[in-house]
């Protein structure tokens, strides 16, 4: 028998190979966006496990699955677990995560990796794809809602992706994450006009671009509040309120399956008649390859709702896997 190995890589082998930086992460995104558009791919709908113990969104384990094409395929899985307590009383983040990623000649498993940086990494990495095609050109001012592990990542990848931003908003209903924020975000990238307002609706309103980062499960994101030209990333999903979506004047989604589900807005829309894959303006990947308009005129208020698809972390995980090969990084461990 052939001899089986599995590489471990634990968060710091992971940041060690750049893993920490937004880069990586853009174009392993973007790749994994146009085998999407070509049907390149399985993306099983994600199973939601959660207690009956506990009622609250964000507590849940959701396995996601996905095979890649290409010249070189791979398969594997995320495990992604959230506690929405853990911050206040354990001190953790609220995401942890692994990934395992399996040979595709003998589907084996060839690498198993901590994956709650990578899941935060491309998870901003989807927004900044987005914001090529979707926001207008040359914004200089961002506002983020809920400054948790998610919207620093968020804001990371704004700073590092789009150098003309020189501005940002941040809101938390805890006023003193929104300000360790802010100190983090300054310390890190200097000259930075960081503003921490009083309310969501503040910092929404003629602010171009809005990422809503919050586990919130009641919407609270009004339509009024959006100027002409707001590109709104709605990647917490509840946030929006549902008339939003029927007035915006583009609707984003990354899958459109993966959307319509789990009595998420959307899911809700499409139930009572008010929405359907045919007023969808596109899926994400379509506008990667062109075969669908992005953003086409100043004015247009556009609104992306990423419900997160597994080829997102299984595309960044085999880049990751890739490097730390050539570089022999990690632990080989025999499975056997």
């Amino acid at each position: 028998m052939t001899t089986a190995t599995l590489r471990y890589l634990s968060r710091s082998d992971v940041a060690a190979l750049g893993g920490d930086h937004s880069d990586l992460y853009m174009s392993a995104i973007e790749a994994g966006f146009r085998s999407h558009a070509a049907g390149d791919f399985v993306q099983p709908l994600k199973p939601y496990l959660r207690s009956p113990r506990t009622q609250h969104i964000a507590d849940r384990i959701i396995a996601m699955p996905a095979w890649i094409g290409g010249e070189q395929p791979v398969a594997g899985l995320k495990w992604i677990g959230s506690k929405h307590d853990n911050p206040a009383r354990r001190g953790m983040e609220r995401a942890s995560a692994v990934i395992v990623l399996n040979d595709p000649e003998t589907n084996y498993p060839m690498a198993i990796m901590e994956g709650g940086l990578l899941s935060a990494m491309r998870t901003a990495a989807v927004t900044g794809v987005a914001t090529r095609h979707l926001a207008r050109k040359n914004f200089e001012e961002a506002a983020i809602i809920g400054c948790g592990p998610i919207a620093e990542r968020q804001a990371q990848m704004l700073l590092e992706q789009f150098a003309g931003v020189k501005a940002l908003r941040l809101f938390d209903l805890r006023e003193e994450a929104a300000h360790a924020l802010a100190a983090r975000l300054s310390q890190r990238f200097g000259d930075l006009v960081i503003a921490v307002t009083k309310s969501a609706e503040a910092a929404v309103r003629d602010c171009p671009v809005v990422i809503t980062c919050t586990v919130t499960d009641k919407p609270y994101l009004a339509f009024d509040w959006l100027s002409k030209g707001t590109f709104l990333a709605n990647v917490s999903i509840m946030d929006v309120e549902r008339d939003v979506f029927l007035k915006v004047d583009k609707v984003v989604v990354d899958d459109w399956d993966q959307s319509n589900r789990e009595k998420k807005i959307i899911n809700l829309l499409v139930e009572a008649g008010e929405f359907s894959r045919e007023r969808l303006h596109a899926e994400l990947g379509e506008i990667i390859v062109g075969s669908k308009p992005g953003r086409e005129t100043d004015d247009e208020i556009i609104l992306l709702n990423p419900m997160g698809m597994a080829i997102d972390d299984i595309s960044c995980a085999k880049a990751i896997l890739g490097r730390a090969e050539d570089r022999n990084i990690g632990t080989v461990l025999p499975l056997f």
